[in-house]
């Protein structure tokens, strides 16, 4: 086959990893010369520093005032868990899975929570299952954008505003990327390292009326650790969602999360965000309807992610290979990307088909984007005619 020419131009940034994701823009240490280290988090400094976190999320995200913000502990599978393990039992459970971290959620509740009555809803990666058939009678859990499968729901409309059930949403690569309604939500979870491009271990909870209410009048029969634990004497213990954390939290993330607060607040808050996501998204998406040789994994636009796009390699002489020699033909591909520091991170996760897996949140540039993508033709182009000997 005929090579094509190393591409002159190189994305300023070249991270495009879908988790820790890119810094923001602009984003230098010395933005944490304020971080309040060396010092006790439960001083007023402290506190009033993580308070300042709960409130800023509230406004750029535009969270309603009933609702109740914490930051917990171990990320985003921290904070689902914590949910999990202290709602669920009083109603069957309905777990939505169409990627790994859904099954993952589903395991969780059938195999650690040991509970019965629940009904697993799934698809194969590229595709969701049928929102329209799930029961609102019990409680649901779903992941709002799969970031290992390329698919996300497109909307919030499949969601009945009165329900007898919990909807528990792992929102880890939407919050912040994509338009979360947030009344037909009870619980939804993220963490910084995704879509703000903060830091990991700290999780983010948020909690409707139903859903407190649910944690002070519902004991689960399970022990629950004491990271877990958001209930004391039968009441919600407020002050974990007014600055003081159930366990000690790094007071340098969370200066760094302050820092992409009120960037995302320069730059319009949610909806400043999202304009930047579709920007980003058409940069990668013009790309590939251009290319002959790789497609989305997710058929459906409506249904496909713009954060954590990923791709599939449909050139014929790729897919004539075992999964073993595509996989090996990807980690060529990013290994030349990485070389020349063209595109880092870019390799599909390991439970997703072999391919490609491409960040496009609001915290990378639109022109790097657009940049990447002859990139990627030369990398494809020179281990093609590497492994046919060409």
């Amino acid at each position: 086959m005929t090579l094509i020419q190393k591409p002159d131009m190189r994305p300023a940034n070249p991270n495009f990893s879908s988790g820790p994701c890119s810094k923001r823009p602009g984003w230098h240490p010395d933005v944490l010369s304020d971080a309040f280290l060396g010092r006790s988090h439960r001083h007023a400094i402290g506190k009033a520093k993580i308070k300042e976190v709960i409130t800023r999320t509230r406004s750029v995200l535009g969270i309603p005032d009933d609702y109740r913000i914490g930051i917990v502990p171990a990320s985003d599978t921290g904070a689902v868990e914590m949910a999990m393990w202290s709602l669920l039992g009083p109603r069957g459970v309905e777990v939505l899975a169409w990627e790994s971290f859904g099954a993952q959620w589903a395991v969780d509740v059938k195999s650690h929570l040991g509970l019965k009555d629940v009904k697993l809803t799934d698809a194969p990666y590229g595709e969701l299952p049928d929102l329209n058939a799930v029961d609102f009678s019990r409680d649901v859990i779903f992941t709002w954008n799969g970031t290992t499968g390329g698919v996300r729901v497109p909307n919030g409309d499949w969601i009945p505003d009165y329900r007898e059930g919990l909807t528990i949403v792992d929102g880890t690569s939407a919050v912040y990327a994509m338009d979360i309604p947030w009344e037909k939500t009870d619980v939804v979870t993220w963490s910084w390292q995704k879509a703000m491009g903060g830091e990991a271990a700290h999780g983010m909870l948020v909690l409707s009326p139903r859903a407190f209410e649910r944690i002070e009048n519902y004991d689960p029969p399970w022990p629950l650790p004491k990271i877990f634990r958001m209930k004391k004497k039968g009441k919600l213990m407020e002050d974990v969602f007014e600055g003081v954390t159930i366990n000690t939290p790094s007071m340098l993330c969370i200066e760094d999360a302050l820092d992409g607060l009120k960037w995302a607040e320069r730059e319009g808050n949610v909806k400043g965000l999202l304009e930047r996501v579709t920007a980003n998204y058409s940069a990668l998406s013009a790309w590939v309807e251009g290319a002959d040789w790789i497609d989305f994994i997710c058929a459906d636009s409506a249904a496909r992610s713009t954060t954590s796009v990923v791709l599939v390699v449909t050139d014929p002489w790729f897919t004539g290979l075992d999964e073993d020699q595509q996989r090996a033909g990807i980690k060529k591909l990013t290994g030349l990307l990485e070389k020349e520091n063209a595109g880092l991170d870019v390799e599909s996760h390991r439970d997703a088909p072999p391919g490609l897996r491409i960040w496009c949140g609001a915290t990378v540039e639109a022109d790097d984007l657009a940049k990447l993508g002859p990139w990627l033709d030369w990398a494809f182009a020179s281990v093609k005619s590497e492994l046919q000997g060409d």
